[in-house]
């Protein structure tokens, strides 16, 4: 199956840990740009408009998500709560060729389920000290919204520290070749669906298959 690849380049600021605010602004204009919109499985058909935005610095990974979707749900506030119910992206990446794997799962508002392992059965989940060291910005806020109909937007900004892939010792992503995927889910809305960035070939939906990975390089 055909396999994506992004080139993701290095953003300057002026401090090691920008403001969260301005590497969100810094996103809109100067991120590599993706798009969400493979539809693996014909019994979910249902398509929102996902974008993501790509960059690093020598402190962090940084993604901005820009969602519009008629059916949004954001209820999940403590950290690893089951995210993937409610108007959900995710980010999973594996840095080498050990099988290890990392998802990283967010609802609109911030709040990240995580873990690692070489398959979907045999998951650690990161410890709160360690994604506590996950830094995010959400256009809806903190507050729990229940589930509304109708076109709504959102974006999310997310700054990942490389010390939180818990299983490798990686000081920046600079130089290096990472395989990974974005999807983009919401199991408990009431028009579910499932879309990824590389494509999945599997008969149903099942984000846990790294041999479906793009490949990422960080220039």
């Amino acid at each position: 199956m055909f396999m994506r690849e992004l080139i993701v380049r290095k953003l300057e600021f002026d401090t090691p840990y920008p403001d969260i605010g301005k590497i969100s602004a810094r996103l809109d204009e100067s991120g590599t740009k993706i798009q969400v919109t493979e539809v693996n499985w014909r019994e979910f058909p249902y398509k929102p408009d996902v974008v993501v935005s790509l960059a690093y610095t020598n402190k962090e990974l940084l993604l901005k998500y820009y969602v519009t979707e008629n059916w949004f749900k954001a209820e999940k506030t403590e950290i690893n709560d089951p995210v993937y119910e409610d108007s959900c992206v995710e980010f999973f990446v594996s840095p080498d060729d050990t099988g290890v794997y990392y998802n990283l799962e967010f609802n609109a508002l911030g709040t990240c389920l995580m873990g690692a392992g070489k398959d979907r059965y045999s998951r650690e989940r990161a410890g709160k000290e360690i994604i506590k060291k996950i830094r995010t910005v959400s256009s809806v806020g903190r507050n729990p919204v229940q589930e509304r109909t109708g076109e709504f937007s959102w974006t999310l900004t997310i700054a990942i520290p490389p010390e939180v892939f818990f299983y490798h010792a990686i000081s920046s992503p600079e130089g290096k070749s990472l395989r990974a995927n974005f999807y983009k889910c919401g199991d408990k809305l009431s028009m579910a669906h499932y879309l990824s960035w590389n494509a999945v070939g599997t008969e149903k939906p099942d984000f846990h298959r790294p041999e479906y990975f793009g490949l990422l390089r960080f220039v």
